[in-house]
């Protein structure tokens, strides 16, 4: 079995560095595996980090490329979580997958929004499985993917363009603290608007962990 992991994983490596050489055709191929459940080392992060950073010029390219692929690789997650049902969800615990129901039957799209702005370790594949499980539209789902993954590419970009090799320790520093910022903010608006049409506010987002 460990023979068959680090085959596995050695082939995903050798893939991964092939993708990276691919510039911003191979960043939207590992952000769409990554987005359908295949562990690309590394990660979309680091990659449109390195890519940004060798090329500032490019880095509009390379946040479309990474948004594109994280969109349409979440979509296709969602069509088989969809059809699969609740089977999709037995690789996570049923505490978390109670949690992420009662979001989303509260806040609907605007869960999956939230979840694909915050960093790791919040379980953002759960938000998408979770999705095509409970059925939610499919139009306003991929939007609100769009949108988030938009927000956090860009942030990525703009400082691996900027700061060079140095962004990936800005972002470890600060982006936790922006991403959650961003996140509380779209909730606010969301409950005050709630407020003004019923009255009541619903419960945030921030219970859910890793």
């Amino acid at each position: 079995m460990k023979t068959l992991i680090h085959k596995v994983t050695g082939g995903l490596t050798k893939l991964s560095h092939y993708l990276v050489s691919l510039g911003p055709f191979g960043l939207l191929a590992i952000a769409f595996l990554d987005s359908v459940l295949v562990p690309m080392p590394g990660g979309v992060d680091a990659v449109l980090l390195l890519l940004a950073a060798s090329r500032p010029s490019w880095m509009l390219i390379y946040v479309a490329s990474a948004t594109i692929g994280s969109t349409i690789g979440c979509v296709v997650l969602y069509h088989i979580s969809l059809r699969a049902g609740r089977r999709a969800l037995a690789r996570f615990s049923e505490s978390k997958q109670k949690r992420v129901k009662d979001l989303i039957d509260r806040y609907d799209v605007l869960s999956v929004l939230v979840a694909s702005i915050l960093p790791p370790p919040f379980p953002f594949k759960l938000f998408v499985v979770s999705a095509g499980v409970f059925r939610l539209n499919l139009l306003r789902f991929t939007i609100a993917i769009a949108v988030g993954r938009t927000f956090r590419y860009l942030l990525e970009g703009y400082l691996a363009a900027r700061y060079g090799e140095h962004a990936k320790e800005l972002l470890g520093r600060y982006y936790p603290a922006i991403g959650i910022g961003l996140a509380l903010l779209i909730i606010i608006v969301f409950v005050g608007k709630n407020l003004m049409k019923r009255g009541g506010a619903p419960g945030p987002l921030s219970d859910v962990e890793s």
